[in-house]
């Protein structure tokens, strides 16, 4: 137990690490749709004056799974959520939204990584808020819960859509 909490207090423990992103923009990316490959999208679709949480998710993570019915609740209440599926099956991916419904505004496919590299993704699920202007204002790594949601995420993004112009 003293090796694990010494461990932890470290720096081991990818959920208490800061990103070394927050304070800067998402970084530039162009990736096919996850249910289309034909359609790419770049970070400019993402930006829309309009505050996003970015959600790396992947079929192989039973901690995503853990948390997608939150995320399909969140959506349920206007919560822009773009997926990011990481370095997954395409097929497999694509099954498990229609399967456990699909809380994605957007779903981009990121199968080999590159941009989950780009963002200094540990593994997932890990989420970012991102604000209207493509900023990356906070980092979660693990299942977003009603916990975190409550005590980290939804202040900064009742902030975040204070910012919006109407």
């Amino acid at each position: 137990m003293f090796w694990q909490l010494t461990r932890n207090a470290a720096g081991d423990d990818p959920s208490l690490l800061e990103s070394t992103l927050v304070g800067k923009p998402l970084p530039a990316f162009r990736l096919a749709a996850l249910d289309d490959p034909s359609v790419t999208y770049d970070r400019a679709a993402l930006v829309n004056g309009k505050p996003l949480l970015l959600n790396v998710w992947a079929t192989w993570c039973p901690t995503c799974r853990a948390e997608h019915q939150f995320l399909n609740g969140l959506a349920a209440k206007g919560v822009r959520i773009v997926g990011l599926n990481y370095k997954d099956d395409r097929a497999k991916a694509v099954a498990w939204l229609n399967t456990l419904g699909n809380p994605y505004a957007l779903s981009l496919f990121d199968g080999s990584g590159m941009l989950g590299l780009d963002l200094g993704v540990y593994g997932a699920p890990e989420t970012f808020v991102i604000d209207g202007r493509g900023v990356i204002r906070y980092r979660h790594a693990g299942d977003l819960n009603d916990q975190v949601w409550r005590q980290d995420v939804k202040p900064l993004w009742d902030a975040l859509n204070q910012e919006v112009e109407p």
